[in-house]
Protein backbone atom coordinates (compact mmCIF):
# COMPACT_ATOMS: atom_id res chain seq x y z
CA UNK A 1 0.00 0.00 0.00
CA UNK A 2 1.32 3.68 -0.82
CA UNK A 3 1.77 6.10 1.92
CA UNK A 4 0.59 9.17 0.61
CA UNK A 5 3.38 11.72 0.62
CA UNK A 6 2.86 14.80 3.69
CA UNK A 7 3.69 17.85 2.20
CA UNK A 8 6.85 19.45 3.18
CA UNK A 9 6.87 22.00 5.75
CA UNK A 10 8.09 25.87 5.06
CA UNK A 11 10.53 26.91 5.47
CA UNK A 12 11.34 30.50 7.68
CA UNK A 13 11.86 32.45 4.55
CA UNK A 14 8.96 30.96 2.82
CA UNK A 15 6.44 31.39 5.76
CA UNK A 16 8.03 35.65 5.86
CA UNK A 17 7.48 35.59 2.18
CA UNK A 18 3.82 34.24 2.18
CA UNK A 19 2.95 36.29 5.26
CA UNK A 20 4.31 39.55 3.27
CA UNK A 21 2.33 38.64 -0.02
CA UNK A 22 -0.94 38.16 2.30
CA UNK A 23 -0.69 41.28 4.10
CA UNK A 24 0.69 43.17 0.86
CA UNK A 25 -3.28 42.01 -0.66
CA UNK A 26 -4.68 44.08 2.35
CA UNK A 27 -2.86 46.95 2.00
CA UNK A 28 -5.61 49.61 1.52
CA UNK A 29 -7.67 48.24 4.21
CA UNK A 30 -4.42 48.12 6.81
CA UNK A 31 -3.48 51.99 5.54
CA UNK A 32 -6.77 53.02 6.48
CA UNK A 33 -7.24 51.57 9.62
CA UNK A 34 -4.04 52.75 10.76
CA UNK A 35 -5.22 56.24 9.58
CA UNK A 36 -8.25 56.03 11.44
CA UNK A 37 -6.51 55.02 14.49
CA UNK A 38 -3.74 57.91 13.70
CA UNK A 39 -6.95 60.58 13.77
CA UNK A 40 -7.98 59.07 17.04
CA UNK A 41 -4.91 59.33 19.06
CA UNK A 42 -5.46 63.81 18.87
CA UNK A 43 -7.91 66.08 17.09
CA UNK A 44 -7.28 66.78 13.46
CA UNK A 45 -9.86 69.57 13.00
CA UNK A 46 -7.49 72.11 13.06
CA UNK A 47 -4.39 70.11 11.42
CA UNK A 48 -2.14 72.71 8.85
CA UNK A 49 -2.93 71.32 5.80
CA UNK A 50 0.38 70.75 4.93
CA UNK A 51 1.05 68.46 7.85
CA UNK A 52 -2.68 67.02 7.40
CA UNK A 53 -1.68 66.04 3.96
CA UNK A 54 1.72 64.77 5.21
CA UNK A 55 0.19 62.19 7.50
CA UNK A 56 -1.47 59.95 4.88
CA UNK A 57 2.07 59.50 2.98
CA UNK A 58 3.76 58.94 6.42
CA UNK A 59 1.29 56.58 6.94
CA UNK A 60 1.69 55.08 3.72
CA UNK A 61 6.03 54.72 3.83
CA UNK A 62 4.96 53.32 7.84
CA UNK A 63 3.45 50.34 6.80
CA UNK A 64 5.74 49.93 3.38
CA UNK A 65 8.65 49.41 6.07
CA UNK A 66 7.10 46.98 8.27
CA UNK A 67 6.22 45.05 5.33
CA UNK A 68 9.90 45.10 3.71
CA UNK A 69 10.88 44.02 7.01
CA UNK A 70 8.96 41.00 7.44
CA UNK A 71 11.15 39.66 4.12
CA UNK A 72 14.26 41.13 4.62
CA UNK A 73 14.81 40.44 8.34
CA UNK A 74 16.34 43.31 10.98
CA UNK A 75 20.02 43.32 9.67
CA UNK A 76 19.01 44.03 5.87
CA UNK A 77 16.40 46.66 6.60
CA UNK A 78 16.90 50.12 5.37
CA UNK A 79 16.85 53.11 7.95
CA UNK A 80 13.35 54.93 9.02
CA UNK A 81 11.79 56.52 5.58
CA UNK A 82 13.43 60.20 4.74
CA UNK A 83 9.27 60.70 4.84
CA UNK A 84 8.90 60.04 8.10
CA UNK A 85 11.87 62.55 9.27
CA UNK A 86 10.51 65.20 7.07
CA UNK A 87 7.11 64.57 8.65
CA UNK A 88 8.53 64.95 11.73
CA UNK A 89 9.72 68.45 11.08
CA UNK A 90 6.43 69.70 9.58
CA UNK A 91 4.76 67.99 12.78
CA UNK A 92 6.96 70.84 15.00
CA UNK A 93 6.28 73.33 13.01
CA UNK A 94 2.71 72.65 13.42
CA UNK A 95 3.15 72.69 16.70
CA UNK A 96 1.77 69.11 17.06
CA UNK A 97 4.01 67.87 20.16
CA UNK A 98 6.55 65.17 20.49
CA UNK A 99 4.43 62.86 22.79
CA UNK A 100 1.12 63.07 20.02
CA UNK A 101 3.30 61.95 17.36
CA UNK A 102 4.52 59.40 19.20
CA UNK A 103 1.84 57.73 20.18
CA UNK A 104 0.50 57.76 16.75
CA UNK A 105 3.33 55.45 16.54
CA UNK A 106 2.69 53.31 18.85
CA UNK A 107 -1.14 53.23 17.67
CA UNK A 108 -0.09 52.11 14.37
CA UNK A 109 2.29 49.40 15.35
CA UNK A 110 -0.15 47.93 17.46
CA UNK A 111 -2.62 47.69 14.84
CA UNK A 112 -0.07 46.29 12.04
CA UNK A 113 0.92 44.13 14.70
CA UNK A 114 -2.62 42.58 14.74
CA UNK A 115 -2.56 42.17 11.47
CA UNK A 116 0.90 40.10 11.00
CA UNK A 117 -0.81 37.62 13.76
CA UNK A 118 -4.01 37.37 11.80
CA UNK A 119 -2.20 36.29 8.69
CA UNK A 120 0.77 34.55 10.62
CA UNK A 121 -0.95 31.20 11.19
CA UNK A 122 -2.43 31.22 7.77
CA UNK A 123 1.08 31.38 6.17
CA UNK A 124 2.71 28.98 8.36
CA UNK A 125 4.61 31.04 10.63
CA UNK A 126 4.16 30.30 14.51
CA UNK A 127 6.68 29.67 17.33
CA UNK A 128 9.82 30.81 17.65
CA UNK A 129 9.25 32.46 13.66
CA UNK A 130 6.37 34.44 14.60
CA UNK A 131 8.66 35.39 17.50
CA UNK A 132 11.34 36.35 15.88
CA UNK A 133 9.08 38.87 13.36
CA UNK A 134 7.43 40.49 16.56
CA UNK A 135 11.28 41.62 17.60
CA UNK A 136 11.88 42.11 14.60
CA UNK A 137 8.83 44.37 14.11
CA UNK A 138 9.55 45.90 17.38
CA UNK A 139 13.49 47.02 16.44
CA UNK A 140 12.22 48.81 13.48
CA UNK A 141 9.80 50.78 15.65
CA UNK A 142 12.51 51.57 18.24
CA UNK A 143 14.63 53.17 14.81
CA UNK A 144 11.43 55.13 13.43
CA UNK A 145 10.83 56.30 16.85
CA UNK A 146 14.65 57.62 17.90
CA UNK A 147 14.79 59.44 14.42
CA UNK A 148 11.63 60.52 14.34
CA UNK A 149 12.05 62.22 18.17
CA UNK A 150 15.85 63.17 17.00
CA UNK A 151 14.24 65.46 13.92
CA UNK A 152 11.33 66.66 15.88
CA UNK A 153 13.68 67.92 18.42
CA UNK A 154 16.13 69.69 16.57
CA UNK A 155 13.46 71.19 14.73
CA UNK A 156 11.50 72.21 17.98
CA UNK A 157 14.85 73.74 19.27
CA UNK A 158 15.76 75.90 16.22
CA UNK A 159 15.02 79.12 17.58
CA UNK A 160 14.90 82.47 14.77
CA UNK A 161 18.02 83.76 14.01
CA UNK A 162 17.69 85.83 11.22
CA UNK A 163 14.96 89.02 10.47
CA UNK A 164 13.22 86.53 7.82
CA UNK A 165 13.04 83.52 10.74
CA UNK A 166 11.62 86.35 12.87
CA UNK A 167 8.91 87.41 10.63
CA UNK A 168 8.04 83.91 9.73
CA UNK A 169 8.00 83.53 13.84
CA UNK A 170 5.50 86.82 13.89
CA UNK A 171 3.38 85.69 10.77
CA UNK A 172 2.83 82.31 12.10
CA UNK A 173 1.92 83.75 15.81
CA UNK A 174 -0.47 86.11 14.30
CA UNK A 175 -2.05 83.40 12.15
CA UNK A 176 -2.61 81.55 15.21
CA UNK A 177 -4.69 84.40 16.87
CA UNK A 178 -2.19 85.72 19.32
CA UNK A 179 -1.64 89.28 20.02
CA UNK A 180 1.83 89.92 18.64
CA UNK A 181 3.73 93.50 17.74
CA UNK A 182 3.05 93.48 13.96
CA UNK A 183 5.44 97.13 13.45
CA UNK A 184 7.72 95.46 11.90
CA UNK A 185 6.22 93.28 8.62
CA UNK A 186 5.64 96.55 7.08
CA UNK A 187 1.94 95.64 6.07
CA UNK A 188 -1.71 97.37 7.01
CA UNK A 189 -3.39 94.76 8.21
CA UNK A 190 -6.90 96.98 8.36
CA UNK A 191 -7.42 96.57 5.10
CA UNK A 192 -8.62 94.06 2.15
CA UNK A 193 -6.40 90.90 1.63
CA UNK A 194 -6.16 88.64 -0.48
CA UNK A 195 -3.86 85.42 0.62
CA UNK A 196 -2.25 83.20 -1.57
CA UNK A 197 0.10 80.38 -1.10
CA UNK A 198 2.28 78.57 -3.97
CA UNK A 199 4.98 76.36 -4.54
CA UNK A 200 7.71 75.53 -7.28
CA UNK A 201 10.91 77.09 -8.43
CA UNK A 202 10.76 80.61 -9.02
CA UNK A 203 7.41 81.13 -7.18
CA UNK A 204 8.59 83.97 -4.98
CA UNK A 205 9.90 85.88 -7.35
CA UNK A 206 6.60 85.08 -9.90
CA UNK A 207 4.36 86.32 -6.86
CA UNK A 208 6.74 89.31 -6.14
CA UNK A 209 6.71 90.25 -9.50
CA UNK A 210 2.86 90.17 -9.37
CA UNK A 211 2.38 92.48 -6.53
CA UNK A 212 5.01 95.02 -8.52
CA UNK A 213 3.04 94.93 -11.88
CA UNK A 214 -0.68 95.32 -9.31
CA UNK A 215 1.46 98.05 -7.51
CA UNK A 216 0.02 96.41 -4.46
CA UNK A 217 1.77 95.72 -1.17
CA UNK A 218 2.95 92.27 -0.55
CA UNK A 219 3.89 90.53 3.07
CA UNK A 220 5.37 87.29 1.77
CA UNK A 221 6.83 84.53 4.05
CA UNK A 222 8.96 81.17 2.19
CA UNK A 223 8.30 78.62 4.81
CA UNK A 224 11.45 75.46 5.38
CA UNK A 225 9.07 72.80 3.86
CA UNK A 226 9.47 74.83 -0.20
CA UNK A 227 5.79 76.28 0.31
CA UNK A 228 5.37 80.31 -0.34
CA UNK A 229 2.98 82.09 1.71
CA UNK A 230 2.17 85.86 0.19
CA UNK A 231 -0.63 88.37 0.93
CA UNK A 232 -1.53 90.96 -1.04
CA UNK A 233 -3.88 94.00 -0.02
CA UNK A 234 -6.46 94.78 -2.35
CA UNK A 235 -7.82 98.57 -2.62
CA UNK A 236 -11.49 97.46 -3.91
CA UNK A 237 -12.98 94.54 -6.08
CA UNK A 238 -11.48 95.97 -9.96
CA UNK A 239 -7.83 95.15 -8.05
CA UNK A 240 -8.98 91.10 -7.39
CA UNK A 241 -10.42 91.37 -10.94
CA UNK A 242 -7.76 92.55 -11.94
CA UNK A 243 -5.25 90.25 -10.38
CA UNK A 244 -7.22 87.09 -11.59
CA UNK A 245 -6.68 88.44 -15.52
CA UNK A 246 -2.83 88.35 -14.66
CA UNK A 247 -2.69 85.21 -12.86
CA UNK A 248 -4.89 83.68 -15.90
CA UNK A 249 -2.68 85.09 -18.59
CA UNK A 250 0.88 84.91 -17.28
CA UNK A 251 2.00 82.23 -14.80
CA UNK A 252 4.37 79.98 -15.42
CA UNK A 253 3.77 76.99 -16.38
CA UNK A 254 5.41 74.33 -13.27
CA UNK A 255 4.33 76.43 -10.62
CA UNK A 256 1.71 75.91 -8.31
CA UNK A 257 -1.03 78.84 -6.95
CA UNK A 258 -4.04 78.86 -4.90
CA UNK A 259 -5.84 81.74 -3.61
CA UNK A 260 -8.07 82.25 -1.11
CA UNK A 261 -10.91 85.11 -0.77
CA UNK A 262 -10.61 88.70 0.02
CA UNK A 263 -10.76 89.36 3.44
CA UNK A 264 -11.10 92.41 5.77
CA UNK A 265 -8.90 93.10 9.00
CA UNK A 266 -6.95 90.22 10.78
CA UNK A 267 -9.74 87.83 10.42
CA UNK A 268 -10.32 88.23 7.07
CA UNK A 269 -6.21 87.95 6.56
CA UNK A 270 -6.24 84.73 8.23
CA UNK A 271 -9.33 83.15 6.85
CA UNK A 272 -7.81 83.88 3.25
CA UNK A 273 -4.73 82.26 4.03
CA UNK A 274 -6.34 78.90 5.65
CA UNK A 275 -8.61 79.14 2.57
CA UNK A 276 -5.64 79.44 0.06
CA UNK A 277 -3.84 76.69 2.35
CA UNK A 278 -6.36 74.29 1.77
CA UNK A 279 -6.78 74.69 -1.55
CA UNK A 280 -3.06 74.27 -2.30
CA UNK A 281 -3.37 70.63 -3.01
CA UNK A 282 -5.57 70.31 -5.77
CA UNK A 283 -3.41 73.37 -7.25
CA UNK A 284 -0.59 70.64 -6.72
CA UNK A 285 -2.28 68.28 -8.78
CA UNK A 286 -2.80 71.28 -11.73
CA UNK A 287 0.72 72.57 -12.48
CA UNK A 288 0.09 76.09 -13.97
CA UNK A 289 -3.29 76.74 -13.45
CA UNK A 290 -4.79 79.51 -10.38
CA UNK A 291 -6.96 77.38 -8.51
CA UNK A 292 -9.15 79.54 -6.50
CA UNK A 293 -10.60 77.95 -2.87
CA UNK A 294 -14.15 80.15 -4.01
CA UNK A 295 -14.20 77.56 -7.01
CA UNK A 296 -12.89 74.06 -5.26
CA UNK A 297 -14.27 74.63 -1.50
CA UNK A 298 -16.22 71.45 -1.74
CA UNK A 299 -13.19 69.60 -2.99
CA UNK A 300 -10.77 70.58 -0.86
CA UNK A 301 -12.91 69.77 1.99
CA UNK A 302 -12.87 66.12 1.12
CA UNK A 303 -9.55 66.20 0.43
CA UNK A 304 -8.86 66.91 4.26
CA UNK A 305 -11.56 64.22 5.23
CA UNK A 306 -10.87 60.93 4.40
CA UNK A 307 -13.83 59.80 5.49
CA UNK A 308 -16.04 62.06 3.20
CA UNK A 309 -13.35 60.86 0.23
CA UNK A 310 -14.06 57.57 1.01
CA UNK A 311 -17.69 57.59 1.01
CA UNK A 312 -18.08 59.38 -2.25
CA UNK A 313 -16.05 57.00 -4.03
CA UNK A 314 -18.32 53.92 -2.37
CA UNK A 315 -21.38 55.64 -3.25
CA UNK A 316 -20.65 57.20 -6.68
CA UNK A 317 -17.90 55.87 -8.33
CA UNK A 318 -17.30 52.21 -7.51
CA UNK A 319 -21.05 51.50 -8.44
CA UNK A 320 -20.26 53.76 -11.93
CA UNK A 321 -16.73 52.46 -12.40
CA UNK A 322 -18.49 48.37 -12.35
CA UNK A 323 -20.67 49.18 -15.18
CA UNK A 324 -20.13 48.87 -18.94
CA UNK A 325 -17.36 50.50 -20.24
CA UNK A 326 -15.71 51.40 -16.71
CA UNK A 327 -18.85 53.90 -17.04
CA UNK A 328 -16.85 56.22 -19.15
CA UNK A 329 -20.11 56.92 -21.43
CA UNK A 330 -21.44 57.75 -17.97
CA UNK A 331 -18.55 59.89 -16.55
CA UNK A 332 -18.47 61.51 -19.99
CA UNK A 333 -22.29 62.55 -19.80
CA UNK A 334 -21.80 63.62 -15.72
CA UNK A 335 -18.89 66.56 -16.55
CA UNK A 336 -21.24 67.51 -19.95
CA UNK A 337 -24.08 68.06 -17.33
CA UNK A 338 -22.57 69.45 -14.15
CA UNK A 339 -20.71 71.95 -17.04
CA UNK A 340 -24.17 72.61 -18.78
CA UNK A 341 -25.15 73.60 -15.30
CA UNK A 342 -27.58 70.67 -15.27
CA UNK A 343 -29.19 71.33 -18.49
CA UNK A 344 -30.43 68.40 -20.16
CA UNK A 345 -30.05 69.99 -23.77
CA UNK A 346 -27.37 72.04 -23.45
CA UNK A 347 -25.37 68.79 -21.82
CA UNK A 348 -26.86 67.09 -25.40
CA UNK A 349 -25.00 69.83 -27.34
CA UNK A 350 -21.86 69.53 -26.08
CA UNK A 351 -21.85 65.55 -26.44
CA UNK A 352 -23.12 66.03 -30.08
CA UNK A 353 -25.88 63.42 -28.81
CA UNK A 354 -29.66 64.36 -28.59
CA UNK A 355 -31.49 65.35 -25.55
CA UNK A 356 -33.81 61.97 -25.13
CA UNK A 357 -30.03 60.28 -24.93
CA UNK A 358 -28.56 62.42 -22.47
CA UNK A 359 -31.90 62.04 -20.01
CA UNK A 360 -31.85 58.21 -20.86
CA UNK A 361 -28.30 58.11 -19.54
CA UNK A 362 -28.38 60.23 -16.55
CA UNK A 363 -31.77 57.43 -15.32
CA UNK A 364 -29.30 54.98 -15.64
CA UNK A 365 -26.83 56.57 -13.56
CA UNK A 366 -29.51 57.07 -10.99
CA UNK A 367 -30.39 53.68 -10.96
CA UNK A 368 -26.81 52.30 -10.53
CA UNK A 369 -26.55 54.71 -7.82
CA UNK A 370 -29.54 54.58 -6.04
CA UNK A 371 -30.19 58.41 -6.04
CA UNK A 372 -32.30 60.99 -7.52
CA UNK A 373 -29.82 63.59 -9.26
CA UNK A 374 -32.36 65.96 -7.40
CA UNK A 375 -31.10 64.45 -4.01
CA UNK A 376 -27.64 63.76 -4.12
CA UNK A 377 -26.34 66.19 -7.08
CA UNK A 378 -23.55 68.45 -5.35
CA UNK A 379 -22.48 65.47 -4.08
CA UNK A 380 -21.88 63.08 -7.26
CA UNK A 381 -20.49 66.66 -8.65
CA UNK A 382 -17.58 66.53 -6.28
CA UNK A 383 -17.27 62.54 -6.39
CA UNK A 384 -16.99 63.06 -10.04
CA UNK A 385 -14.04 66.32 -9.54
CA UNK A 386 -12.50 64.12 -7.24
CA UNK A 387 -11.84 61.47 -9.87
CA UNK A 388 -10.40 63.72 -12.30
CA UNK A 389 -7.91 64.86 -9.95
CA UNK A 390 -4.36 63.43 -11.07
CA UNK A 391 -1.89 62.65 -8.11
CA UNK A 392 -0.31 65.50 -6.27
CA UNK A 393 2.99 66.47 -8.47
CA UNK A 394 4.78 67.17 -4.59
Amino acid sequence: MKVRAQPRPQTIAQARAELSSRLEARRDEIEAAVMNRVYAVSDTSDLDPTYAEGLKAAVAAAVDYGFAAIELGEDRSEPPPPVLLAQARLAARAGVSLDTVLRRYFAGHALLGDYLIEEAEESGLRGNGLQRLLRTQATLLDRMLAAVSEEHGRESRQRPSSTERRKGETIERLLAGEMVDVSGLNYDFEGYHLALVAQGDGVAESIRDLARSLDRRLLSLRRDDGVFWAWLDMRCQADYEQLKRHLSTRWPAMQFVALGVPGRGLAGWRLSHRQAAAALPIAQRRPGSVVRYCEVALLASVLQDDLLATSLRQLYLTPLVAGRDGGAVLFETLRAYFAAERNVSSAAAALGVNRNTVASRLRAIEETVGHRLGSCGPELETAVRLAELPVSRC
